[in-house]
């Protein structure tokens, strides 16, 4: 399991730990890695995924044997949850995959409680690396723009990017990335993205958090962490983190 995924098990592992049982949904589960393991570690934790074409997911879902009993699908745009349902809603790296984000954030609000919260990492239109494909600012230019072709094939020619080898020449890849992130990345600015949270949710920014637990996650590292608390630093790393990576909000549906 990756880090991030790991700094979603703990959230959970510390939310239960703070609130008791809890009623778990990752939303976006994919193959449900995830749900897998807080399973494991004794969590009640579900999935949900639209399972669409741009992954496997779903092949890998059946192949776990929980599609239909831990993890489910959600169709036209609907969890097959009454409402209500959860404690915890998490989604990782999913909500720019999402075209219409005010409608799932609508759907994700319906299926947690009264008080409920929701952890969302995902990043932003002004995110400097296009983190699907691995190519800086692929993101950032007009769709049908040839110096973003031309660019992408280049920086693919002097050895960036990722899924290398799908794809016969680095021409193709070119080619076939940039419809991938066409397709089926939507991506927004802050302002837009925190517009959309607040018609639903109280949310605050929490890139600290996750800073502190990559850093504390290699033993070298974790005195770092500290610096953190000096005056200001928590702000500058979470902009520059932001930058390089993507957004961690918490959010949280209002009580009866």
């Amino acid at each position: 399991m990756d880090v991030t995924n790991r700094f979603v098990l703990d959230f959970a592992r510390g939310f239960e730990r703070r609130h008791g049982a809890a009623a778990m949904l990752d939303f976006g589960c994919g193959a449900g890695a995830l749900v897998q393991a807080a399973r494991a570690a004794g969590l009640d934790m579900v999935g949900a995924d639209v399972f669409y074409g741009g992954s496997e997911d779903r092949v890998r879902a059946v192949q776990t044997g929980l599609l239909g009993s831990a993890i489910f699908e959600a169709r036209d745009g609907c969890l097959p949850f009454p409402g209500g349902s959860f404690d915890l809603v998490t989604d990782n790296q999913v909500l720019e995959h999402v075209a219409d984000l005010d409608a799932t954030l609508g759907e994700l609000h319906r299926v947690l409680r009264p008080g409920g919260t929701l952890l969302s990492l995902f990043p932003a239109r002004d995110v400097l690396r296009e983190g699907h494909i691995g190519i800086p600012l692929a993101h950032r230019f007009r769709q049908d723009s040839r110096a973003r072709f031309l660019y992408t094939w280049a920086l693919r020619s002097l050895g960036l990017g990722t899924w290398k080898e799908q794809a016969p020449t680095r021409r193709q890849w070119a080619v076939d990335k940039l419809r991938w992130i066409d397709t089926y990345t939507f991506y927004r600015s802050r302002r837009e993205i925190f517009r959309a949270f607040e018609v639903y949710f109280r949310s605050e920014p929490r890139e600290a958090d996750y800073i502190r637990y990559r850093l504390r996650d290699v033993a070298w590292r974790a005195p770092l962490a500290r610096l953190l608390d000096l005056p200001f630093a928590s702000a500058a790393a979470s902009a520059v983190f932001r930058k390089l990576a993507f957004l961690v909000v918490v959010s949280r549906k209002a009580p009866r």
